[in-house]
């Protein structure tokens, strides 16, 4: 009897042990994903709060845009040779001034000069046209390589963003700390991020099906969309937002400061 059992319980080990890995592995996965929403949330507010220049002028773009890619933490080191890279979270807006669930994204890039420094920075960049939203939709995008998409740079000092946007469809703000002067991104290789896209909404949905079809939802992005909604509801907003179902958000409606939910949870904050 003893040959007979053995045998069968050790074929079954590899199938019980994977059967149990693998919702960890999903759960950890998604775990990482919520991370970035939450810190992107974090970034929208620690970039747009107060009625200095710069953040008005931010907001300004904010509310023209037609999307936003956040990225709570681009680094960047050198000596000799240098690189930088971060996560990222990639949402638009839907004519009724709605914004979508995130796509997520991946920064990177390497450089070869005479750097030395590290520098770590809080990146916004805000869409501006169809157009600029249109090329992140391939499944990567280099910054200045496509002539035809005007991508404008502005460092942490933002004052007269509004001139420098003129033009562009897609303009960078940079909050930085570190030891370079500024935040260089011409060469920067965006490229859309399935794997994370699958694990946070549990589908392999498409940036495009994300951001543009909206056909994606997860709860725990909801604070993201309403602190984007917080500073950025559209200047002119379709007849659409203002019909008798109501708008999704009301311009100006208080908002409590973001806080990211004990052990990683995140309170969802519905948008109808």
């Amino acid at each position: 009897m003893r040959r007979s059992i053995f045998p069968k319980v050790k074929a079954l080990s590899p199938a019980l042990a994977l059967a149990v890995l693998l919702p960890a592995c999903a759960a950890t996965a998604q775990g990482e994903e919520q991370v970035l929403v939450d810190r992107a949330t974090l970034t929208v507010q620690e970039m747009l709060s107060g009625s200095d220049g710069p953040q008005t002028d931010a907001v300004g773009l904010l509310r023209r845009a037609r999307a936003v890619m956040v990225c709570p933490r681009v680094f960047r080191a050198g000596f000799i040779v240098g690189g930088q890279g971060g996560g990222c979270v990639l949402l638009a807006r839907d004519g009724a001034g709605s914004w979508s669930s995130p796509a997520f994204y991946s920064m990177g890039s390497g450089s070869i000069g005479f750097q030395i420094g590290v520098q770590d920075a809080q990146v916004m960049m805000m869409i501006l046209t169809d157009k600029g939203l249109s090329a992140l939709m391939d499944s990567q995008f280099k910054i200045g390589a496509d002539a035809s998409i005007a991508v404008a740079t502005v460092g942490g000092g933002i004052a007269g963003s509004t001139t420098a946007a003129v033009g562009a469809d897609i303009v960078t703000v940079a909050r930085t700390r570190g030891l370079f002067a500024g935040v260089a991104f011409d060469g920067s290789l965006l490229s859309s991020r399935s794997e994370s896209n699958r694990a946070f909404y549990g589908q392999g949905y498409s940036a495009r099906q994300i951001v543009i079809d909206m056909a994606a939802h997860n709860p725990g992005a909801d604070p993201l969309r309403a602190m984007l909604m917080r500073f950025g509801p559209p200047n002119n907003p379709p007849v659409a937002a203002t019909s008798s179902s109501g708008p999704t958000q009301a311009q100006g409606q208080a908002m409590p400061t973001y806080q990211p939910a004990p052990q990683g949870g995140v309170q969802a904050t519905p948008l109808n």
